[in-house]
């Protein structure tokens, strides 16, 4: 993941609206998903949640949101099992907000952004990645 492991805890402080999109148009259907999620400190683990009342913009079934947010936690965990064991996850993931697409967008989406939000808010913790340097020839 490349994150400085000599970080310690994540997240270092609350981090609020971050915001992540994963959208691909490759072919009919595509791929689309978006949240605002805020991570808060908390104790030590993954604790996912959703805001009392979620705002949700498109159209979506009760019982298909209810996937999107299954999925959309699998994500984050998926993510932040993956850091580095210099890292301690102590966070609390509450999704403050979701957009929906009524064609194209899926639980497979929606897991996948939940791993983007998660690399958003380390690049807003510790910085960007580092770049890969160029070869001399």
């Amino acid at each position: 993941m490349g994150v400085d492991t000599q970080a310690g805890v994540f997240p270092p402080r609350p981090l609020r609206g971050v915001r992540a999109v994963y959208a691909r148009q490759s072919s009919c259907p595509a791929d689309f998903a978006e949240v605002t999620v805020d991570f808060e400190p908390w104790e030590e683990g993954i604790t996912f949640e959703a805001a009392a009342t979620p705002a949700t913009r498109g159209y979506v079934e009760g019982p298909e949101l209810a996937a999107y947010r299954d999925a959309f936690g699998e994500g984050i965990r998926e993510e932040l099992t993956g850091l580095g064991a210099g890292i301690t996850v102590a966070v609390a993931v509450v999704l403050r907000e979701v957009r929906v697409h009524e064609v194209d967008s899926h639980p497979g989406a929606f897991r996948e952004v939940g791993r983007v939000a998660v690399r958003r808010a380390l690049a807003l913790a510790y910085g960007p990645p580092p770049r890969p340097k160029r070869r001399r020839r």
